[in-house]
């Protein structure tokens, strides 16, 4: 597999994104850009979009906060102040990962045609408001990402919505749940929701350990997840 840095700008704000692929295999495919969590384009962003270069599709962990800026381990305040000005203001959020679309497309060894966006927690909140400014993507997929939306309007929806969630997640109660499948519904959108049973939220994530603050590993939920968005990228790519 081949790994490299791909740094691209939004605004003046200087972004480094992480880009792996099957070197072995010749021209263009499809690509998958990975949203991270609200600690940053780290080792579990990274370590997805390698399980995802290994369906043979380009995979792009994006980077949502700057160069060089990281959350830190169970620093639940310091990664919320990184999140909040993007989870505050939507524009800005859809702007900075338009940036990252823009800049994957014009890989050489990304089929421009076929791409894709999912993230995790936050980065599911990212890969919706892709989908809700109308952006030209096949699909999107959130892994027990966040469903609340901002104040800015939406565009006609065009990708294909795929949302994987725990049903006991705090972070998105069930009036959240309803109320994001009616807002999804009223667009005409094709959409999708998976709800797991017993679990909350960051269940795909090994180092997620504390339920108090409800979030649980649930290895279970993650291997459902896991061929769910085999499945998807497998049907929107077709």
């Amino acid at each position: 597999m081949k790994t490299q840095f791909l740094e691209y700008k939004d605004g003046e704000t200087v972004l480094e994104a992480y880009v792996t692929y099957d070197d072995s295999k010749a021209g263009p495919r499809p690509a998958v850009l990975v949203a991270h969590d609200w600690s940053g384009r780290r080792a579990f962003a990274t370590g997805k979009a390698d399980e995802i270069a290994k369906l043979g599709y380009v995979a792009i962990a994006i980077d949502m906060y700057g160069k060089g800026v990281f959350g830190k381990d169970d620093d639940a305040d310091y990664n919320a102040a990184l999140m909040a000005p993007l989870a505050e203001d939507r524009g800005i959020l859809r702007g900075r990962i338009d940036a990252a679309l823009t800049a994957v497309r014009e890989l050489d060894v990304v089929d421009s045609s076929k791409v894709a966006a999912m993230g995790y927690c936050f980065g599911g909140m990212c890969v919706l408001e892709l989908a809700r400014a109308g952006a030209d993507v096949l699909g999107v997929v959130s892994i027990h990402g966040i469903f609340s939306h901002g104040d800015v309007a939406n565009k006609p929806i065009t990708a294909k919505v795929l949302c994987l969630h725990g049903q006991d997640d705090p972070m998105v109660p069930p009036e959240q749940v309803l109320e994001f499948q009616n807002e999804m519904s009223a667009a005409g959108a094709d959409w999708q929701v998976h709800s797991y049973g017993g679990t909350l939220h960051a269940f795909t994530n090994p180092g997620a350990n504390n339920p108090d603050f409800g979030v649980q590993y649930n290895p279970v939920a993650d291997k459902r997840a896991s061929q769910s968005v085999k499945n998807f990228l497998t049907e929107i790519f077709s």
